[in-house]
């Protein structure tokens, strides 16, 4: 099995997408994603857990960035953060090298001072809970909803009773889902505190028709390989904030000041943790691509929801009023390790996303809520197994996973 998430970051009806115009701004535009089909699929009897793709477009476009010579932070990539705060529906946005360095550079914007604490979720990958003590504060850990896999707001609100030190909620949008914007905002306002979305696994992903970005005072995004879309290694922070977006974009290059003329005047710490031209090239095209990526994504859901409704498994929910993009497609089963050794028999790839809850990490022993009851994360982690759901899949692909999940079901 692999891991997408070695990085150093961190209703499925097909319908329009809105696209960002050149302008900046959103129109609404019927998907050209091609329906799957086994012509020019791969004729292997694998089947992979994610296949990274890019278009001769991105290539031509980073072989012009190459032929400027500007391939570190400039043009492009600025052009990039305008796009993709207007795909989130937000002011601002700004690139980083990871979805790591985002929501690091974000927490640092918004603030945050040493033993400062912050409740996150217990069940995601490491880096949301490495941000935070990156940047000085203490993660706090709240349970999840076993429906979703992100934050309860009832588990919140327990913890939120019995400490009185959490200055900010950091809700994980997990595997293209997102987590209960709407009373975690609640939640925060009635206590001051601020919200960072994780969204480094949910490019596109909705609530009400709004985009996941737009939903806390700042969102972070990942562009890692096998994220919904890639720039290779790569992280956005998007945000209505302009406070929050200038000392952001001043700590990812070296405190330095963001006004004009580019001058060598450092006005506070920071880090080196700016994007590269060549991966703003790519990720403008991707961008582009990304509403044909979640369609395909989803419909590939769709089958898999059909295919194994009468399975013991537990496939994955789609409250009213969301849209999940699939980054991952997860179900639940107590045959875990056995069902994913027969897919692995069969040249299925599938993943364990995660294993281990962060709370149950080795270097979270010392962290004040490690050794706190947390069922329904580790639950989670006991049973949870996500299947190939990427663009690419085929039709012969998709019957494969479903041939495979459902013979090992009808041979027990």
């Amino acid at each position: 099995m692999t891991d997408p998430d070695t990085d150093t970051d961190a209703g499925r009806e097909p319908g329009t997408e809105p696209v960002a115009e050149a302008d900046g701004g959103v129109a609404e535009a019927e998907s050209d994603a091609p329906e799957p089909s086994d012509e020019g699929a791969d004729t292997s009897d694998s089947v992979s857990i994610a296949n990274p793709t890019l278009s001769d477009d991105a290539v031509e476009r980073v072989e012009s960035v190459l032929e400027s010579g500007m391939l570190a932070d400039g043009p492009e990539v600025r052009a990039f953060e305008d796009e993709y705060a207007a795909y989130c529906g937000t002011d601002r946005a700004v690139a980083t090298s990871n979805g790591t360095t985002a929501l690091h550079a974000a927490l640092e914007a918004l603030g945050l001072e040493e033993g400062d604490a912050v409740l996150t979720s217990p069940f995601s990958f490491v880096a949301s809970a490495n941000a935070i003590r990156l940047a000085g504060g203490k993660p706090v850990f709240a349970d999840i909803d076993p429906e979703t896999y992100t934050l309860d707001p009832d588990a919140v609100e327990r913890v939120l009773e019995e400490r009185d030190d959490v200055v900010g909620l950091l809700p994980v949008h997990l595997y293209g889902l997102a987590a209960d914007m709407k009373r975690l905002r609640e939640i925060a306002d009635e206590r001051d505190l601020f919200v960072l979305e994780d969204a480094c696994q949910a490019h596109g992903a909705e609530i009400d028709r709004e985009r996941v970005g737009s939903f806390g005072d700042a969102a972070c995004f990942s562009f890692y390989p096998t994220k919904n879309m890639t720039t290779g290694e790569g992280g956005m922070i998007a945000t209505d904030r302009d406070d929050l977006a200038d000392r952001a974009a001043s700590f990812v290059n070296h405190g330095r000041d963001v006004g004009e003329g580019g001058s060598y005047e450092h006005v506070d710490l920071g880090h080196n943790y700016r994007m590269t031209s060549l991966a703003a090239a790519i990720g403008r095209e991707q961008l582009e691509r990304l509403p044909d990526f979640n369609r395909a994504r989803r419909e590939n859901a769709a089958y898999y929801d059909e295919q194994l409704a009468e399975l013991p498994v537990e496939t994955p929910t789609e409250p009213d009023g969301y849209r999940h993009v699939y980054h991952q497609y997860t179900i639940q089963t107590d045959e875990r390790d056995e069902l994913a050794a027969t897919l692995d028999e069969r040249g299925v790839d599938t993943g364990v996303y995660y294993g281990t809850p962060i709370h149950r990490q080795p270097a979270y022993e010392t962290v004040s809520t490690a050794a706190a009851s947390l069922p329904e994360a580790e639950r989670a982690a006991e049973t949870v197994l996500s299947l190939p759901v990427h663009p690419t899949l085929s039709e012969r692909d998709r019957r494969t996973v479903v041939e495979a999940v459902t013979d090992h079901f009808h041979t027990q």
